[in-house]
């Protein structure tokens, strides 16, 4: 090992070669610059602490400079006159600063994600939820979360609501919260500066989704769905079952053909996919069997009941069905996709032939008082089987009828 002592310059440093021992060349006060058989150019501070020898890594030359090796040396020699160690701090330092890359927001939020469909929440809400935090990554993403504060949050929220996007700023708020609520539980944070942002958006009339509820209206749009199908069997297809059945349009959408019992006239829909996480059976008539079968010629018989147009793999996307209800001359303010359901249960209610439990059990609607739910489940079964027979031989009648009127639908028993 070979020894040069003296303040160093740069010209030194460079010009320094290596040999076949290390090299060390002392800049005084503890600092030394290495020079290793391999080539590498180290910065090190020697010094002592509780009379123990230590050497400390400053970095490598020429990225750690002459200038910024002595700086560093001085400032550990400060560290050792107020009776620190100067390696534990850099270990301490390095433990924080990986901690504090752990706990971005970016990263807390990833792991909330990962929990959820841990949890087995639905790919859309997850979907959403992705996307959300997508927006605010560049804002957000990489901050410690113990840092940000609620006047970030406002900012974030803000210029989604000034752009006319109210509802997907009411949905950011609420995704903020839930990554907030869930870095207090993992004891990364202890404040929630979500909270103080209660009352800034401007709250909105929920809007109903638009629905036929009159009869004869409601038989000029089966009509219409007869004739769409003709010319287009698959989607025309959906949209009859949509009437026939009145699932949510994404039960629909993403069915598949294992989840059909055509011989017992079932439907089974997995908890998966299902707005409240349970399975739910439905009962098919006689109507959604005979579109079903006609329809397994086409598309079965394994897949998606209504694969994408040139995407067998993908199921039909969420626009589908109200792009056709729009093509038939149904616009948007008078019947939508989702509307099926809001016919459903209002000419339903309004026959007064069946109960309110096999409605809601149909609509998959969850009661709220847990034991009349477990008794309504079994007493609302046989009910539901006659109630989807009636309603699919009611909507045949609306078919062929000028009007027919609410009070009109006993007749048709």
């Amino acid at each position: 090992m070979a020894w040069t002592i003296g303040k160093l310059s740069d010209a030194v440093l460079r010009s320094a070669k290596p040999s076949s021992k290390l090299r060390k060349l002392s800049d005084g006060k503890g600092l030394q610059f290495w020079v290793t058989p391999e080539g590498g150019r180290l910065w090190r501070y020697e010094y002592r602490f509780h009379s123990k020898r230590k050497l400390l890594a400053l970095g490598t030359y020429p990225e750690v400079s002459a200038a910024k090796a002595r700086d560093k040396a001085a400032r550990a020699r400060e560290a050792i006159a107020a009776g620190q160690d100067p390696s534990e701090l850099k270990r301490q330092n390095k433990a924080a600063d990986r901690l504090k890359g752990e706990t971005t927001f970016r990263n807390v939020a990833a792991k909330l994600v990962a929990k959820k469909k841990l949890a087995g929440m639905a790919d859309i809400t997850i979907s959403k939820m992705e996307w959300i935090l997508r927006k605010v990554e560049s804002e957000l993403g990489p901050r410690p979360i113990m840092s940000i504060t609620t006047l970030e949050i406002v900012k974030c929220l803000a210029k989604v609501e000034e752009a006319g996007n109210n509802e997907t700023a009411r949905r950011m708020r609420t995704v903020f919260g839930e990554v907030f609520r869930f870095a207090i539980q993992m004891g990364l944070t202890d404040t929630d500066p979500v909270q103080a942002t209660k009352g800034m958006l401007a709250t909105h009339k929920a809007k109903h989704l638009a629905a036929i509820l009159n009869p004869l209206r409601f038989g000029e749009l089966l009509r219409a769905i007869d004739e769409y199908t003709k010319r287009n069997p698959v989607t025309g297809s959906a949209l009859g079952l949509m009437a026939l059945l009145y699932p949510r349009p994404g039960e629909l959408r993403q069915a598949r053909w294992s989840e059909f019992d055509l011989v017992n006239c079932i439907w089974t829909i997995p908890a998966a996919r299902m707005k409240l996480r349970q399975e739910h059976i439905k009962m098919l008539p006689r109507q959604a069997v005979d579109i079903l079968a006609a329809l397994h010629k086409i598309t079965g018989p394994l897949g998606n009941v209504f694969p994408a147009v040139g995407k067998p793999i993908n199921c039909m996307s969420e626009n589908t069905l109200n792009q056709a209800l729009r093509r038939m001359g149904f616009g948007a303010s008078e019947h939508s996709s989702h509307g099926f359901r809001a016919t459903a249960s209002t000419l339903l209610n309004a026959s007064n032939l069946f109960s309110s439990d096999a409605i809601e059990r149909s609509l998959a609607h969850q009661d709220k008082d847990a034991v009349r739910r477990a008794y309504a489940r079994g007493e609302a079964t046989a009910e539901r089987q006659t109630m989807a027979q009636w309603w699919a031989d009611y909507l045949d009648q609306l078919r062929l009828s000028d009007e027919r009127s609410p009070e009109m639908m006993q007749k048709t028993q």
